[in-house]
């Protein structure tokens, strides 16, 4: 009777342990806080709904149906992912580093300007040899740019939180100096060049709708960075210089090069998302090429946790809402407003993710105090 009571309580304390291990995988810090965060913000976002006299199911159904109701919703969703994810990521190479690119909205600009230069200066190419040039010229252009910043800090010890806002605004106007002048389209009124050469147009994935090969650029560009983030010497020292410079120096890490590196691999992708847009959207360089994928990349790079993965998924995520949006305000009369607030709500829940994080912990806490209490 005993040996059958010791067994049964050994057996039980198995399950319990089990149990408390399952809790612990599930309960990461970091998802739990991202989850937590996204329904919060909802929440309150049906509260302000709510006090419009709208019915928040309805409205929230309606941004829903906008954002992935149909093929085509899907695929604009996809098409407003593609800057996001590309800048995104850029964002987040910096960050892991110590560094803030807070300049990406420029570095796509320029990136966007020169691709479109190079798509017009040599129409005769073939299209693949084309379209190599451009990539590489909107890599190229918004990796410089954004090496002045990092040349900058290494050298001067200037604060490249600064120098990269500020040189949003001289990227911007530069652009627009371009395409009001020396490369406008003289047979149109509007700031823009001419149309790029067909074989230089990013094909669609989905005919009938606007989703280009940009999405597939930008599932590989995540790929490759965090196979470079997480399995590279480069990505290591890049990691261990973000979480401590002192400590990176003392073993031995070049701190001025990587810093330099990772501002420069960041510009590089804001650079490709510029490209995206030309190549695969407007078909062209225009004054208002982007409606702010560069500032609401460091949000999707703050709400992906810096990850290339979770700034995909991230990414889609923003890209959906805003999409949707249009659609709630259309067809309930919620503005669009609602969800700018809903998305910057998230990433506010975020950076207050210690009270998630004290939750979690008091709740494991007792987890823990009845599995010792029970045993």
């Amino acid at each position: 009777m005993t040996d059958t009571h010791g067994s049964s309580l050994h057996h039980m304390t198995n399950i319990a342990n089990m149990a408390l291990a399952s809790l612990r995988r599930i309960a990461q810090p970091r998802l739990i806080t991202i989850l937590s965060s996204i329904a919060l913000a909802l929440l309150i976002g049906a509260g302000l709904i709510a006090l419009l006299g709208v019915n928040p199911f309805r409205a929230y159904g309606a941004l829903l149906d906008g954002a992935v109701g149909n093929k085509n919703s899907i695929a604009e969703t996809l098409v407003r992912a593609i800057p996001l994810t590309l800048a995104g990521v850029g964002v987040s190479i910096a960050f892991r580093s110590g560094t803030f690119n807070v300049g990406a909205e420029g570095q796509l600009f320029l990136g966007g300007m020169a691709s479109a230069w190079v798509g017009l200066l040599f129409t005769n190419l073939p299209g693949p040899i084309l379209v190599a040039l451009m990539i590489v010229a909107g890599m190229l252009a918004g990796a410089l740019w954004a090496g002045i910043a990092g040349f900058l800090k290494i050298a001067l010890h200037a604060n490249e939180f600064i120098n990269t806002i500020m040189m949003n605004y001289i990227a911007i106007f530069f652009v627009s100096y371009l395409l009001n002048g020396p490369l406008k389209d003289p047979e149109f009124p509007m700031a823009q060049t001419a149309a790029i050469p067909a074989q230089a147009k990013l094909f669609r994935l989905i005919p009938g709708t606007r989703l280009h090969a940009g999405f597939i650029i930008a599932v590989i560009v995540v790929a490759l960075a965090y196979f470079l983030l997480w399995h590279t010497t480069w990505g290591f020292q890049l990691r261990v210089t973000g979480k401590n410079l002192l400590a990176a120096r003392s073993a031995g890490i070049n701190v001025k090069w990587v810093i330099l590196s990772s501002l420069m691999a960041s510009g590089a992708l804001a650079g490709l998302a510029g490209y995206a847009e030309v190549a695969g959207v407007q078909l062209r360089m225009i004054e208002n090429l982007s409606p702010g994928y560069g500032y609401t990349a460091i949000v999707v790079a703050l709400l992906g946790d810096t990850n290339p993965p979770g700034v995909l998924v991230a990414a889609i995520l923003f890209a959906a809402l805003s999409v949707g949006a249009s659609t709630m305000e259309s067809a309930v009369g919620v503005p669009s407003s609602i969800v700018t607030i809903i998305q910057y709500l998230i990433v506010l829940l975020i950076m207050g993710r210690g009270v998630f994080n004290f939750i979690r912990q008091h709740w494991l806490r007792r987890a823990e105090s009845v599995h010792t209490w029970t045993i």
